[in-house]
C-alpha cells in the first residue's frame, strides 16, 4: 500500500510529461502583418466606363427591379474593371474590404498585439496567403455563372472612414450578364465587435433560380500544438462540434440546425453566425494548410423578378469569456476548455474579478491559489497529519521488512495490522496529489487559452504570463528547452520547493524507490520549463503553501 503515493507521483508526471511533449512543438509562428504588402494605391473612378444598369435589363419588369434597388442604394460607386478598396476603421479594428468578391482582405485588432515585445503592431487576424479574403459568398450549385469572382460597385466613395459614434452601412452591388443581382450589405457598429451582413439575390431573368447560398471562413491553423483545440468549429443542434485539422479528410460535413460557424485558434475566432438559427450544412475543407469553413444554407427558390434575402452576423475577434457571452447566439460556447471546463470557467471568471480589484494577472494567480488551498485546507490536513503518522512508523515498518524480506505475503500483512494498530491510511498521504491532478489540468488548459493572459505582464522580467519565463535571452540552444532560451529562474525557484517537499514527506522503504522519488522534482523542472510562467507561478505558490501546512501540521504534532 505504500508504493501507491509512488505510482501516483509517477503517474502524474508521465501525463504531465506526455502535455510537455505535445507543448514542446514549436508554437504556430505569429502571422506576419498584412499593413507592408497592401496595396498602397488605389484606383480613381472613371466615370467613362460606368456600367448603365439600365442597358442590362431588357424588360420593363426587370427596368422596375432595377429602379427600385437603385433607390435603395444611392451613388454607388461602379467600377466592374478594376478591384477597389474601402476601409473601415472602429475603436476595435481597422477592417480593408475589396470590391473583388465583397471580402474582408485586412482585419486588425486594435486593442491587442502580434507580440509582446515594445512596438509590436496591431494584430492582424487574416493571414497573407489568403489571396481572396474571407468571407466570400457564392453559390453551393455554381447557378450563377461568376459570382464568386465577381468584382462588385460600392456605394462609398471614401476609401477610408472612421466611425465613433454611429452605424454605418456599405453596399456592394453585382449585376451578372444574364440579369441577376447580388447586393451584399455591412453593416458597422463603432460599440461592437459584431458586423451585420444581409446578402440579397435578385432573380431578373425568365427563370426560377434553385440553389443554396454558401459563405465561408479561412485561416492558417495548425493541429492543436497545446492542451487546448485550434480549428474548424460550429454550435449545431445545440452541440459544440470542433474538428480536429488531420480528421478534416474523413469529417468535412454536418448537417442539422446551425447557430454558427467558425475557426479557432489559440486566442481568436473567426465566426460566422445566422441572425437566426438555420437548417443547413457545414462544410469543411484544407488545402495548402488554410482551412475552409463554409455555411450553406438549405435549397431555396427564387422565381422570376423575385428576390430572397440572408441575414448574418460576422464576428472576428478575441476568446474573451465575458466579451462572447455578451453578445449572445451562444457565442460563449466558442471558449471551451473541454473536459476541465467545468473547472477552468468558474476559475477563469474569478481571476477576472481578482483582476478588476488587482490589475495584475500575476497576482491574481497567487490570490486564485491562495482561495483555493484553503478550501481544500482541510482535506490537505488529514492528509498531511497522516503523512506524518507515517513517518512515526518508518521505524516499525523497517523491521517488519527487514523480518519478513523472503516472505512478502506475511510482510504485508504485518504490515497492514501496524496501519490497523495505529489507526493509519496509508493511501490518505496521496489525497492532495490526487486533488491537485484535475485541478492542474484545468488551470493548464485554462492558462493556455485564456486571452486574458496573453501578453500579460507579471513582475520584473517575466512581461507575458503565457509564455515560458526566461530571465536574459541567449543566441545558443539549450537542451529541452523551447526558444527563446534564457535561465527559467521561476521554473527553478518551482523545482526548489518540490525537492523541499519531497524531503519533508515520508520516504518509502525500498532505497530505489526512495531514490526514484527524490528524482521526481528534477524530472518535474525540466518539464515545466517550457510551460506558461502563468502555470509555473500557480504551481510554485501552491508548493510553499503545502510546505507551510505540512510544516504547521508536523509541529503541532510533536
Amino acid at each position: 500500500m505504500e508504493q501507491v503515493r509512488l505510482l501516483l507521483a509517477i503517474g502524474l508526471s508521465f501525463v504531465v510529461l506526455f502535455i510537455w511533449s505535445v507543448f514542446f512543438i514549436d508554437k504556430q509562428p505569429e502571422q506576419i502583418d498584412n499593413k507592408e504588402i497592401v496595396e498602397k494605391s488605389q484606383i480613381k473612378n472613371n466615370e467613362e466606363n460606368n456600367i448603365d444598369v439600365e442597358n442590362k435589363i431588357e424588360n420593363n419588369k426587370q427596368k422596375d427591379i432595377v429602379s427600385s434597388h437603385h433607390s435603395r442604394q444611392n451613388n454607388i460607386v461602379d467600377n466592374p474593371q478594376y478591384e477597389r478598396q474601402v476601409s473601415i476603421e472602429t475603436p476595435f479594428y481597422i477592417v480593408k474590404i475589396s470590391s473583388r468578391g465583397a471580402t474582408f482582405k485586412s482585419y486588425v485588432l486594435k486593442k491587442y498585439k502580434e507580440n509582446a515585445k515594445p512596438g509590436s503592431p496591431d494584430k492582424q487576424l487574416i493571414p497573407i496567403n489568403i489571396n481572396n479574403g474571407v468571407l466570400n459568398t457564392t453559390l453551393a450549385n455554381s447557378s450563377i455563372k461568376g459570382f464568386g469572382d465577381a468584382n462588385y460597385s460600392i456605394s462609398e466613395k471614401l476609401e477610408k472612414i472612421s466611425l465613433l459614434k454611429s452605424k454605418k452601412e456599405i453596399h456592394f452591388r453585382w449585376i451578372s450578364d444574364n440579369g441577376y443581382i447580388i447586393d451584399k450589405k455591412f453593416t458597422f457598429d463603432p460599440k461592437s465587435y459584431l458586423i451585420s451582413l444581409d446578402v440579397a439575390i435578385i432573380n431578373n431573368t425568365d427563370n426560377a433560380l434553385i440553389d443554396s447560398l454558401s459563405i465561408g471562413m479561412k485561416n492558417n491553423v495548425e493541429d492543436e500544438k497545446g492542451y487546448g483545440f485550434s480549428g474548424p468549429s460550429a454550435l449545431i443542434d445545440n452541440s459544440l462540434k470542433q474538428i480536429k485539422i488531420k480528421n478534416i479528410d474523413e469529417e468535412n460535413e454536418f448537417k442539422g440546425i446551425i447557430k454558427w460557424v467558425g475557426i479557432e485558434d489559440q486566442y481568436f475566432t473567426y465566426t460566422i453566425v445566422p441572425e437566426k438559427p438555420i437548417e443547413g450544412i457545414m462544410r469543411l475543407s484544407i488545402e495548402d494548410n488554410i482551412v475552409s469553413n463554409r455555411l450553406i444554407t438549405d435549397n431555396f427558390r427564387i422565381e422570376s423578378k423575385q428576390q430572397k434575402s440572408f441575414k448574418y452576423l460576422v464576428f472576428m475577434g478575441p476568446k474573451s469569456m465575458e466579451l462572447l457571452n455578451s453578445l449572445g447566439h451562444d457565442l460563449g460556447k466558442v471558449l471551451n476548455f473541454g473536459f476541465f471546463d467545468i473547472i477552468a470557467k468558474p476559475c477563469l471568471w474569478f481571476l477576472i474579478k481578482i483582476h478588476s480589484i488587482i490589475p495584475n494577472y500575476g497576482f491574481a494567480i497567487i490570490i486564485l491559489t491562495i482561495i483555493t488551498k484553503l478550501i481544500l485546507w482541510p482535506l490537505g490536513s488529514k492528509s498531511y497529519k497522516s503523512m506524518n503518522d507515517m513517518k512515526k512508523l518508518q521505524p516499525l515498518m523497517a523491521e517488519i521488512r527487514e523480518k519478513n524480506k523472503n516472505d512478502k505475503q506475511k510482510m504485508n500483512q504485518e504490515l497492514m495490522s501496524l496501519y490497523k494498530t495505529y489507526k493509519i491510511n496509508p493511501m490518505g498521504g496521496c489525497l492532495p496529489m490526487v486533488l491537485q491532478i484535475p485541478v492542474f489540468f484545468a488551470l493548464y488548459r485554462m492558462l493556455y487559452q485564456a486571452i486574458e493572459l496573453r501578453h500579460a505582464p507579471f513582475i520584473f522580467w517575466i512581461n507575458d504570463l503565457s509564455a515560458p519565463d526566461r530571465l536574459f535571452n541567449f543566441s545558443f540552444s539549450i537542451p529541452f528547452m523551447q526558444p527563446p532560451y534564457g535561465i527559467p529562474v521561476l521554473t527553478i525557484i518551482m523545482g526548489a520547493t518540490m525537492l523541499l517537499q519531497q524531503k519533508m514527506s515520508p520516504p518509502p522503504g525500498d532505497p530505489a524507490q526512495a531514490k526514484m522519488m527524490m528524482l521526481m522534482p528534477i524530472v518535474f523542472t525540466f518539464i515545466f520549463i517550457n510551460f506558461s510562467s502563468g502555470l509555473v507561478l500557480y504551481w510554485l505558490v501552491n508548493n510553499i503553501l503545502s510546505i507551510s501546512q505540512q510544516y504547521y501540521i508536523q509541529k503541532k504534532a510533536k
